[in-house]
């Protein structure tokens, strides 16, 4: 099964976009240990939210972007990790260890969905353009 583990940081706190570096030499070893036990598909970090922005499209509505820094919120996602695992207990146990290594974090662990949750008629309907496609007639939308 493939998790999602975002990690969010207190953007007021200036080390969490500056880390020692302790902490890069220990985040490396256990980036390196996740990967060469073929756990970690990808992680990156991202930037303060000063450089992002958020899109929203209410119900009925048009779409809205507003640009960061985002001052409503306490924590903001410094970064990500997809990982894949037997089980939610052993995401669980890598969100701990990965979070272990700092001051204050707070991990969100969310299951991937795969084609196999979808629902059996979305997954036909998929199956027949998937053949159409690949016999070079694509269904019309």
């Amino acid at each position: 099964m493939r998790y999602l583990l975002i990690h969010k940081l207190d953007e007021s706190h200036p080390e969490a976009w500056n880390p020692s570096p302790e902490f890069v030499d220990a985040m490396g070893v256990f980036m390196t240990e996740v990967a060469e036990k073929g756990v970690l598909l990808a992680a990156e970090g991202v930037h303060k939210s000063d450089e992002g922005a958020i899109v929203r499209k209410a119900s009925g509505g048009g779409l809205s972007v507003t640009d960061g820094p985002f001052a409503e919120a306490r924590e903001v996602i410094g970064g990500f990790a997809l990982i894949n695992v037997d089980s939610k207990a052993q995401a669980v146990e890598l969100a701990e260890r990965f979070a272990s290594m700092f001051d204050e974090v707070s991990v969100e662990i969310r299951r991937v969905m795969e084609f196999e949750d979808l629902p059996e008629d979305v997954q036909a309907q998929q199956a027949a353009h998937d053949i159409e496609v690949a016999q070079g007639h694509p269904a019309p939308q």
